[in-house]
C-alpha cells in the first residue's frame, strides 16, 4: 500500500476568520490526490452538524467515499454520463422554464468556466466531457453523498442547505476546498443501489472535498455576485 501523501502547508496555517473562510470558498473542479486525514474529515462533519434545523430534527445523512468504493462508483457514473445516459432526477433542481436574470447568470458562469479551459462555444464534445467530470468528483480524494428522507418537507431542505454551507466553510478552516454537485441527483437510483440507500431516502447532492490543484486553470474561475443594491431592500416605512 502506498503511503498517504502529506497535506499541503495550508493545513498548518492559522485559522481564517469567518469572513475569510466565506470569501475564499469557491467551487473547485480539480483536486490534488493528497489524502484527507480521518480526524480532519471527522471534525469538518461534526462542525457541519452544528448547522441549525427546525426543532433540531437534523434531516441530513452522509455517505463518505474514499479509496476503492469511491473509485468504483465514479467509474460507473462517469461511464454512464459519457455514454449519454440521462438518468432520472428525483427532484427538479433547476426551474423548468428559465427566465432572466437567472438564465443570464447561468449562461455567464458556464461560458466563463469553459473559457478558462479553452472550450469553444460550439465544442459540444468537450463540454460533455467536462460535465462528466462531475461524476469523478473532479478527482477529489473524498466524495460525499448526501441523502434526505423522502417524507420531509421544504423546511428540511432549507435546513439541508445550511448544513452543506457549514461543511464547506468548515473545510476552508482546514485549508480544504469543496464543490457541491447537484449533478448526482441525476443518477440517484444507481447511487442508492450501490450504497445500499433505503427507498425511504433520496439523494440530495454530492460534494467533492480535498486540496485544490492550484495549477488547474478551472480553479482560477471567480464567479460574480450581485451588489447589495441588486437584492437588498432596506425598509424604512411600511405601506
Amino acid at each position: 500500500m502506498n503511503a498517504p501523501l502529506s497535506p499541503p502547508a495550508a493545513l498548518e496555517a492559522s485559522t481564517p476568520t469567518a469572513e475569510e473562510a466565506i470569501r475564499s470558498r469557491r467551487s473547485v473542479r480539480a483536486f490534488l490526490p493528497t489524502s484527507v486525514p480521518d480526524e480532519i474529515l471527522a471534525r469538518i462533519l461534526e462542525l457541519g452538524a452544528r448547522a441549525p434545523s427546525g426543532s433540531n430534527i437534523q434531516p441530513w445523512q452522509v455517505a463518505v467515499l474514499r479509496g476503492e468504493p469511491l473509485a468504483a462508483l465514479t467509474r460507473e457514473l462517469h461511464a454512464l454520463s459519457l455514454a449519454g445516459d440521462p438518468g432520472r432526477e428525483d427532484y427538479a433542481y433547476y426551474p423548468r422554464q428559465w427566465r432572466e436574470p437567472y438564465l443570464g447568470r447561468r449562461r455567464k458562469v458556464g461560458w466563463d468556466l469553459y473559457g478558462t479551459l479553452g472550450i469553444a462555444k460550439r465544442d459540444i464534445e468537450r463540454m460533455r466531457q467536462q460535465h462528466a467530470r462531475n461524476f469523478l468528483f473532479f478527482d477529489a480524494p473524498v466524495g460525499l453523498v448526501f441523502t434526505i428522507d423522502r417524507d420531509l418537507e421544504r423546511g428540511s431542505w432549507l435546513d439541508y442547505g445550511m448544513f452543506l454551507q457549514t461543511i464547506m466553510i468548515a473545510a476552508r478552516s482546514f485549508g480544504l476546498d469543496t464543490c457541491p454537485q447537484a449533478a448526482f441527483n441525476t443518477y440517484g437510483a444507481v447511487i442508492a443501489r450501490r450504497l445500499a440507500i433505503p427507498d425511504t431516502q433520496m439523494v440530495v447532492c454530492g460534494m467533492a472535498l480535498g486540496y485544490a490543484d492550484a495549477t488547474a486553470p478551472e480553479n482560477r474561475l471567480e464567479t460574480e455576485r450581485e451588489s447589495l443594491e441588486g437584492f437588498v431592500r432596506f425598509v424604512d416605512t411600511l405601506a
